[in-house]
């Protein structure tokens, strides 16, 4: 009975008997992989379904058309965003072009008799410092109005806030550039319109008014014109975003920066006027300037523009 398990230790009466080899015990039983030739139960995994790698399902990887399609898909919304964009900021800066366009020939400006009338024993540079302070201090003042709405918790109306604040610089530093034109002796020839597209001119460009070279005076509001307008335009609006910060930081910085602005843009001005200006005692007499029939409040720019 070498080799085989006594009948009184069978668990399982209706299994046989593991009959080993006649020799002897040489082999060892392993109850799920059976008996191995090497006297040891075997370590290999047991046969199963796990074993036959065709019989399990693949996940299914995506085509490359079906990744292509969704690339161009990304590709196409973002740029439908990237023109929606632009052209929003397009419609934007044309809405400005147009409404400081509308504005400039209602600006009120004073003629050089009545300046002198109100700033009496005031030379030229001293009545042009005059000119360039309270312009200065008047769009310091719109810039802390601004930077100080914009600390309300409103993000929509941050871009209306910003309009608001570009057109009301643009119609102080017109009429700065008018008058200061009236100082040096320079008024542009022409009606209204005409003066006034003229000073549209020169504030875009930030450049005086050669009234001797008639040919220098663009008096036509062309495309070249608005398109400096819109540069003009966009300039001030990149560097008024500052003014949007919250908690009063904006309303300190608006009015730092467009003080410093509207100096800068003074300087520039009176040094082209200074190389053509004209003395007081030689200027020919001129017909005084009549107020538009639909002055702008210049002092009240906000509420008057609607914004």
């Amino acid at each position: 009975m070498t080799g085989s398990t006594p009948p009184w230790k069978r668990r399982f009466p209706s299994r046989g008997a593991d009959h080993g080899p006649s020799d002897g015990p040489h082999g060892v039983r392993d109850d799920e992989r059976g008996s191995s030739d090497t006297g040891s139960a075997s370590l290999e995994p047991a046969a199963g379904p796990a074993d036959h790698g065709d019989d399990l399902p693949v996940p299914a990887e995506p085509s490359v058309s079906v990744v292509g399609r969704r690339t161009a898909a990304i590709r196409q919304k973002a740029r439908e965003g990237v023109r929606k964009g632009g052209s929003r900021a397009r419609a934007g800066l044309a809405y400005l072009t147009d409404r400081i366009i509308e504005i400039a020939p209602r600006i009120p400006v004073r003629d050089l008799a009545t300046l002198r009338r109100q700033f009496p024993g005031l030379g030229p540079e001293q009545l042009a410092d005059k000119l360039v302070a309270g312009a200065a201090s008047a769009t310091a003042s719109v810039g802390a109005g601004i930077g100080a709405a914009a600390m309300l918790p409103v993000p929509p109306a941050m871009p209306t806030e910003l309009a608001a604040e570009i057109t009301g610089v643009a119609a102080i530093e017109l009429k700065m550039i008018a008058e200061l034109h009236e100082v040096y002796g320079a008024r542009p020839p022409g009606g209204l319109r005409q003066r006034s597209t003229a000073y549209l001119n020169s504030w875009s460009g930030e450049r005086g008014i050669d009234v001797t070279k008639p040919s220098t005076i663009n008096s036509a509001l062309g495309g070249h014109m608005k398109r400096e307008l819109r540069q003009q335009i966009m300039k001030r609006m990149v560097r008024d975003l500052p003014n949007l910060m919250p908690f009063m930081v904006g309303a300190a910085v608006g009015a730092v920066m467009n003080r410093r602005d509207t100096r800068k843009l003074a300087d520039r001005i009176r040094k082209d006027l200074r190389t053509f200006q004209v003395p007081w005692d030689q200027l020919p007499e001129l017909p005084p300037l009549k107020p538009p029939a639909d002055a702008l409040d210049v002092g009240n720019l906000p509420k008057e523009l609607g914004m």
